[in-house]
């Protein structure tokens, strides 16, 4: 499941913030702490772009910047369809026991439009549902108490994710909860790498004859 994750963040960080150098992508992930959310290892970030490019879901640039030698990735088509799949998978898939996939996802849900999401999400809210009805006719006397109170864990952690998950839905229909980073809602403070990120983007961009 890792793998995937890594995947998943990889080609989102590319989608992101594209055309964009390895290194921007390495230091913006870390900012996420993923490696303590979401099973990241920062030494795997350059081999999976690596990965990614050979299947064909990056293709890479390698640019000369002021001198110096650099490799900038763009998404292909191929990515962003993958991209798009893994999204999905990982925002409609229930687990209870383990919800890193989403988390990821859901780190991300500006790359997909609002439709899909809610969509997703309502698809997730239903299976999030019977999970709690599973959880909640468990016949726990069949386990040893301990095991019960774990069972009991488990179900208020589902509880309080299809409360959250129910409001968080109704915030994106009625618009108190947006996805996109052009409405102005939220700019990031003026110390924020990602303004030299954007900069780095437009070099590349002209570089790349766009």
């Amino acid at each position: 499941m890792a793998g995937q994750e890594t995947r998943m963040l990889l080609l989102g960080a590319v989608a992101l913030f594209e055309p964009v150098n390895g290194y921007q992508i390495r230091r913006e992930l870390l900012s996420w702490q993923v490696d303590r959310w979401a099973h990241t290892n920062p030494g795997s970030i350059y081999h999976g772009l690596y990965s990614l490019t050979g299947q064909g879901h990056l293709v890479r640039h390698d640019l000369t910047d002021g001198g110096r030698d650099v490799a900038v990735y763009e998404l292909t088509d191929t990515g962003r369809a993958e991209l798009d799949r893994l999204m999905v998978e990982a925002l409609e898939t229930v687990n209870p026991y383990e919800r890193t996939a989403f988390n990821v996802a859901f780190s991300m849900l500006p790359l997909l439009d609002k439709r899909t999401i809610v969509r997703s999400l309502t698809r997730r809210r239903v299976e999030l549902e019977a999970t709690v009805a599973e959880f909640a006719d468990a016949k726990t006397g069949l386990t040893p108490p301990h095991a019960t109170r774990t069972m009991l864990l488990w179900l208020d952690l589902a509880v309080a994710e299809l409360a959250w998950l129910r409001e968080t839905i109704q915030d994106l229909k009625d618009g108190t909860l947006s996805t996109s980073p052009d409405d102005g809602s939220w700019t990031p403070p003026a110390d924020d790498p990602g303004w030299q990120m954007n900069a780095d983007r437009e070099k590349y961009r002209a570089l790349l004859d766009r």
